[in-house]
């Protein structure tokens, strides 16, 4: 996708990265209350006002998507096989939106434990993702499927967190992605199946 893009476009994203990098790397260092804006902008090598062209705060550097992380995951979702069942297109999706955060994700989590202010954020770093994944399912879902993909997206969502809320500190990236794949695969073994829910919304439709 980079090919894709102008020099202007091209320049804009390697600032961004670059930003993004420096404040990553200072938040690890010094802690993420303590390293300021300035701090950000110097390791840099930009101004605070290029900061704030770029990222609308602090806490925008820890949450907000590379756009080529986007396209990534949008890649993940669109070369899925039209015919494939949707829990196994989930697990691939899930599963592969995390890999590519392997670099990130722990730091992520560990800023967020050691941070009050990101602790209470409403904000998530997977949140335009699980947008995106819910827009996919729907794009791909007929009106008489939509309970059953509805309740089959909504379980491997809740699958995907619970490996991301149990996953110790002390365990790394690989052990968490065993973890994910363990949450999914035992989920999905006790999701309904696309004939069971039908028949059950039908049942439902003949109660009083």
């Amino acid at each position: 996708m980079a090919g894709t893009m102008n020099l202007r476009e091209r320049k804009k994203l390697a600032t961004w990265r670059a930003i993004r990098s420096a404040a990553l790397a200072l938040f690890d260092e010094s802690g993420f209350e303590t390293t300021t804006v300035e701090q950000i902008a110097a390791a840099a090598n930009v101004s605070r006002a290029t900061f704030f062209n770029y990222f609308a705060s602090k806490e925008a550097v820890v949450f907000d998507q590379d756009p080529e992380e986007r396209r990534h995951w949008q890649a993940l979702m669109n070369n899925r096989p039209a015919d494939e069942p949707l829990w196994d297109s989930l697990t691939a999706i899930l599963t592969g939106f995390c890999e590519s955060l392997r670099e990130r994700m722990p730091l992520q989590r560990r800023l967020k434990t050691q941070s009050p202010a990101l602790a209470q954020s409403g904000q998530s770093f997977g949140e335009q993702f699980f947008t995106d994944l819910r827009n996919w399912v729907a794009d791909r879902t007929t009106k008489s499927d939509e309970l059953t993909a509805t309740l089959r997206l909504n379980l491997a969502v809740a699958a995907t967190h619970t490996a991301y809320q149990t996953w110790p500190e002390d365990e790394s990236f690989d052990v968490f992605l065993r973890r994910l794949e363990h949450c999914l695969l035992q989920t999905g073994s006790g999701a309904p199946s696309a004939r069971r829910a039908s028949g059950a919304v039908g049942e439902a439709s003949q109660l009083p």
